[in-house]
């Protein structure tokens, strides 16, 4: 194997036990070096929405710029901000001297129950790949590795260690694997990494079929295979299956597996394969490079990717953006105000180098003419304060601020009064760190206790008799309910995680200097009942068996009718959108190439941003296959009055499923539904196309 360079390395250089140690991490972070063959250590280190390097005795997390996660990044549906955003993340690794970064996540968001889906983009391979490949280019085009993770069906954190999930090849080859199929062919990220848990038995970190005979032998990935920390099992097998690097490494491994070899039950060859990847790794990767990070730059993108994922849920009346000529006062209520929550927990935290106070740049944009007021309304234990005017704030595990002495009644007796003064109430709610971190799932998909008594009581309001009206802005990384204050609610803006600069971007878009373009990458259900995954999750006895096979997300609503709250799409513009009818042009029958184009014009009074989604369906087929399953999707701004012609070009594999007996993806003859739509149940234009059968090529 040759290195970026187009050096060749050889193995026979190093002796057995130099092969064995450069095979397992040196350290929590940094891998071996063998002054031999001149290989120097590389460093690692999370996490995919900002850099999280630890130093010192005491690992201080060094100061970084965090920018919306994973699951807000989904939202922006957006391939040019998601490669700049990766871009900023490369600069600021190479600058710290590291030389992979463990990201992105690209995990299928299977139920909202999943602690971990706010590193998760999508529920939606295709949409999950697409933005993952922009992610990976970006970063790695500054010279800095990235790790694909985590690979595969890591999708909850009960038991993620052992637990077996049990899904058939199909559902596997269609919905788990597509994404990380995706990127692999599309971008090469440089290592990837496996998952903790078993796939149908067998422990991700010694899966030779998925790290060998899918991801290498058909996908033709180059890079190296890295265990999650502590993923590894056995050592002997983990190589023979094709994992190149244990990290950190284990105690005692290093002489069973210079026994193994020495014995002839692992073949030195397969040391050898490893260990050529692994100094391909180290050899590509660039020398650090301080002094190129542009903070205040990062921190200006930062806001702008946090607005560009910012959805608008619901407006009545067009509540939104805020008129400053009709609103004398503003009651702003909700702790996530003060202190915001801008990311999840776990190895993904990231120290940011500034942080938008939400009160306060939603008091600048109000301005001189409209009064802003703030009450508490609800406290969450795990919120932290601000640490100065730098907005810098503490590292997880600080100590925390201190509890208001009042009772939650009290909070929300103070929150009602001062609203029902005020013309317009905005309240800042969402769930805590604690319900969305690494290493735990939730236990429902409520709003807190206080948050969704205090929406209850605002929403009790009348605005007839006030004036008032309602807006809620929720800060979330996964799906939750809402409640029956959401019938009265006037808007509902979903910030997600947004990073350091959410609350720049809430602002903006709240008073219409910003148009609030994202839209849902997960469907958010009425209640947890109706989510596919619900009597399949977590699992029991070590298994968790994925019954509901291909229908994930929207697929599931769709197949069973029923209505979500937001389908996957979903999100709204201070403007509005038509579209033509669709075209759909049969290319190369036998290849199943077809093109695709429709209009869309701006029929509003204001600029805006649209993704129009491309959907296919097979309604006729000798398997059950979802009524519809996205397979294009571009981001558009027009002016008002602007229209833009919207092309995309679907092949074989778009219309194909995997046949499992026969081991390929295959296109049936037939017609099949084409749409072009707004979310997965706002279909603007349909067409149809008629194919002949065939197997289909690599996605």
């Amino acid at each position: 194997m040759t290195d970026h360079s187009g050096q060749s390395f050889d193995p026979g250089a190093m002796t057995l036990a130099e092969k064995v140690a450069l095979c397992s991490g040196y350290d929590d972070w940094h891998t071996e070096t063998v002054e031999s063959v001149k290989l120097p250590a590389i460093e690692v280190a999370d996490g995919p929405h900002g850099l999280r390097k630890e130093t010192g005795v005491d690992m201080v997390w060094e100061p970084a710029t965090c920018f919306p996660t994973l699951s807000a990044l989904g939202s922006s549906w957006d391939r040019d901000l998601v490669r700049r955003v990766g871009e900023a993340l490369g600069t600021e690794t190479r600058a710290a001297g590291v030389q992979v970064l463990l990201g992105p996540g690209i995990n299928m968001k299977r139920s909202p129950l999943c602690g971990r889906n706010f590193e998760y983009l999508s529920e939606d391979p295709v949409h999950a790949g697409e933005l993952a490949t922009a992610y990976v280019r970006g970063v790695q085009s500054r010279g800095v590795g990235t790790c694909l993770k985590h690979f595969a069906a890591n999708n909850q954190e009960t038991l993620r260690f052992w637990v077996s999930a049990q899904v058939d090849e199909r559902t596997l080859r269609e919905i788990y694997l597509a994404a990380f199929e995706r990127v692999v062919r599309q971008a090469q990220p440089w290592s990837v990494m496996c998952s903790y848990n078993r796939i149908n038995g067998v422990h991700a970190s010694q899966n030779r079929w998925l790290l060998t005979q899918v991801l290498r032998d058909e996908w033709g990935y180059q890079g190296v295979v890295i265990s999650d920390w502590g993923a590894v099992h056995d050592r002997i097998a983990a190589l023979a299956a094709g994992l190149d690097l244990e990290m950190p490494g284990t105690p005692g491994a290093p002489g069973e597996v210079l026994d193994a070899v020495s014995s002839g039950m692992l073949p030195e060859s397969t040391m050898d394969e490893s260990v050529r990847r692994i100094a391909a790794l180290v050899r590509r990767a660039g020398p650090a490079d301080p002094g190129r990070v542009d903070t205040q730059a990062h921190h200006r993108l930062a806001r702008e990717a946090a607005a560009g994922c910012l959805t608008l849920l619901r407006n009545e009346d067009g509540c939104l953006p805020i008129d400053r000529a009709t609103t004398g006062s503003i009651a702003v209520i909700g702790e996530y105000a003060i202190r915001p929550r801008l990311q999840g927990g776990g190895s993904a935290g990231v120290r940011p180098t500034g942080v938008d106070n939400p009160l306060a740049e939603l008091t600048a944009a109000a301005g001189d003419g409209v009064c802003v007021h703030f009450e508490l309304g609800y406290q969450d234990p795990d919120a932290v304060d601000l640490a100065g005017v730098d907005g810098e704030v503490r590292a997880p595990g600080a100590a925390q601020r201190d509890r208001d002495p009042r009772t939650d009644a009290e909070l929300i007796a103070d929150a009602v009064r001062l609203a029902a003064s005020c013309d317009l109430t905005v309240v800042y709610a969402g769930l805590p760190l604690a319900s969305e971190t690494e290493g735990h799932d939730r236990d429902g998909v409520e709003l807190p206790a206080g948050q969704q008594a205090l929406l209850e009581a605002l929403a009790e309001l009348d605005p007839s008799a006030t004036g008032t009206r309602l807006v809620v802005v929720l800060c979330n990384g996964s799906a939750v309910t809402l409640g029956a204050w959401h019938d009265r609610s006037s808007a509902i803006l979903h910030a997600g995680l947004a990073g350091q600069g959410a609350g720049w971007a809430v602002a903006q878009v709240l008073f219409g200097e910003a148009d609030p373009s994202g839209r849902l990458a997960e469907t958010y259900p009425h209640r947890l009942a109706d989510t596919p995954a619900y009597l399949n999750f977590p699992g029991e006895r070590g298994q968790v068996r994925y019954g509901e096979g291909v229908f994930i997300g929207y697929r599931w609503y769709d197949a069973t009718g029923i209505v979500p709250r937001y389908p996957f799409g979903h999100g709204l513009a201070y403007t509005t959108f038509e579209y033509s009818p669709l075209s759909a042009t049969v290319v190369d029958a036998e290849a199943g190439t077809v093109d695709l184009a429709v209009t869309v014009t701006n029929t509003g009074s204001r600029a805006g941003c649209e993704v129009v989604q491309f959907y296919v369906g097979d309604p006729v087929a000798t398997v059950r296959r979802p009524v519809r399953e996205l397979k294009a999707f571009e981001k558009i701004r027009l002016d008002p009055g602007a229209a833009c012609r919207v092309s995309v070009r679907l092949t074989g594999r778009d219309f194909a499923f995997f046949d499992v007996g026969a081991g390929t993806w295959r296109r049936e003859a037939g017609e099949y539904a084409i749409e072009a739509a707004a979310s997965s149940v706002d279909i603007r234009a349909r067409a149809t196309v008629r194919l002949p059968a065939g197997t289909a090529s690599p996605a």
